[in-house]
């Protein structure tokens, strides 16, 4: 029997899912935040959210996309749904691939390494010995980055149909609080998009990996 090929850094199913979360999150923000102006208040019936500080602020216009509610709906409907499936493609590919283990965090394998990581990112020591293809503090963000995903799914469900869906919104507290949640993950998936950015500054070498799949290594 013939030993499996070494694996590229970066598989072309891998990549696909990537690249095709660009545009998907780029307009599902601009949506949302469209909607976010005709109810720019998280509490109910229009009143402020104790955890929301930013009662009636609205975005600038060049960040929203659908020029009305219905339009924002419109393009948030329909591209989530993409969003989803691409998302349920790409879970589906690490468990039968069993690349789940290059790139999920696993606490006892991953947590010293993820603290020495970022102690060398904040020049508190010598950098860690980099093992597999990642990581610890990498695995730990994107691993965050596919339950903030979940989690993102699941709210805007329990908002879109808090009725048919009554058992999923009351799992967030209600309709208000699974709004103000879809709202949060919003913002932490902009600070993880820039720390993202970031730290491809830092190893520019995933950028070319994430385009033409990097290197096979060799066999043994």
């Amino acid at each position: 029997m013939h030993p499996s090929k070494p694996r590229r850094p970066q598989p072309w199913p891998i990549r696909l899912a990537h690249w095709a979360n660009v545009p998907l999150l780029a307009i599902l923000a601009a949506s949302g935040l469209q909607i976010l102006v005709a109810y720019p208040r998280m509490g109910p019936r229009g009143r402020p959210f104790a955890l929301y500080p930013f009662q009636d602020a609205m975005p600038p216009s060049w960040m929203r996309l659908g020029d009305w509610l219905a339009g924002a709906r419109s393009w948030h409907f329909a591209f989530g749904w993409f969003l989803a499936l691409n998302g349920l493609v790409y879970v589906l590919y690490l468990a039968l691939s069993g690349e789940w283990r290059r790139r999920l965090f696993l606490p006892r394998r991953d947590t010293r390494d993820a603290v020495a990581t970022l102690a060398y990112y904040l020049r508190l020591r010598p950098a860690p010995a980099q093992t597999g293809l990642y990581n610890g503090l990498q695995r730990l963000a994107y691993t965050t980055a596919l339950i903030m995903g979940v989690l993102s799914v699941l709210s805007g469900l329990a908002i879109y149909k808090p009725v048919q869906l009554q058992w999923l919104t009351r799992l967030f507290g209600g309709y208000d609080p699974a709004r103000f949640v879809h709202l949060l993950l919003l913002a932490l998936f902009a600070f993880f998009t820039v720390g993202h950015v970031a730290l491809v500054a830092l190893h520019p070498r995933t950028f070319g990996e994430m385009i033409t799949g990097g290197r096979r290594p060799d066999a043994p």
